[in-house]
C-alpha cells in the first residue's frame, strides 16, 4: 500500500475537485467516453447516480484540477460531498438551504442537520433550494 506524504496529501486535497455532470440514460455512454477523454479521472471511477425525483442521471467523478486545467463539459457543476451522509451540494445550494432554514438570513455558522439530507444532492433550481434524493445506479471503472 502506498501512502502520500503530508505535502502530497495536502496538495491532492487542494486540487482534487468533485464534478457532477447531468445527462440522460440515452446519452450516458457517450458522456462517460467524453469524461474519460477529457479528464484523467482520479481513482478511475465514475459514480452514476439516479433519482426518483428526476429522469436525469448524475455522473460524479474526481479530477486533479490544477494539473489538468480542463475545459468544463456541458451540464457540469462543481460539488462538495459530506461523506458521513453522502450528501452532494454546491456552495450556492448550501447558502440557499441555510436561508430556507433560518428565516431568509444567511449565517455561515448555522448548524445543518446533515442526516436530513442523507443520500441526496442539494441544488438551486428555479431560484430556490431543491433537494433530490439519490442512489447509486452503477459505478463505472475506467
Amino acid at each position: 500500500m502506498m501512502f502520500l506524504q503530508e505535502d502530497e496529501l495536502s496538495r491532492e486535497m487542494m486540487t482534487n475537485k468533485l464534478f457532477c455532470t447531468f445527462t440522460t440514460e440515452e446519452h450516458l455512454d457517450e458522456l462517460i467516453s467524453e469524461i474519460n477523454r477529457e479528464y484523467p479521472v482520479l481513482y478511475k471511477k465514475i459514480f452514476v447516480l439516479s433519482s426518483p425525483d428526476s429522469e436525469e442521471l448524475m455522473c460524479t467523478y474526481n479530477i486533479d484540477y490544477e494539473v489538468t486545467q480542463p475545459r468544463i463539459i456541458k451540464n457540469t457543476i462543481l460539488v462538495h460531498r459530506k461523506k458521513e451522509t453522502n450528501t452532494l451540494y454546491t456552495i450556492n445550494s448550501l447558502n440557499a438551504l441555510i436561508m430556507s432554514l433560518n428565516g431568509g438570513v444567511l449565517n455561515n455558522k448555522y448548524p445543518i442537520h446533515w442526516p436530513d439530507y442523507r443520500n441526496s444532492i442539494l441544488l438551486v433550481q428555479d431560484g430556490g433550494f431543491k433537494k433530490r434524493n439519490t442512489e447509486v445506479k452503477k459505478v463505472v471503472h475506467l
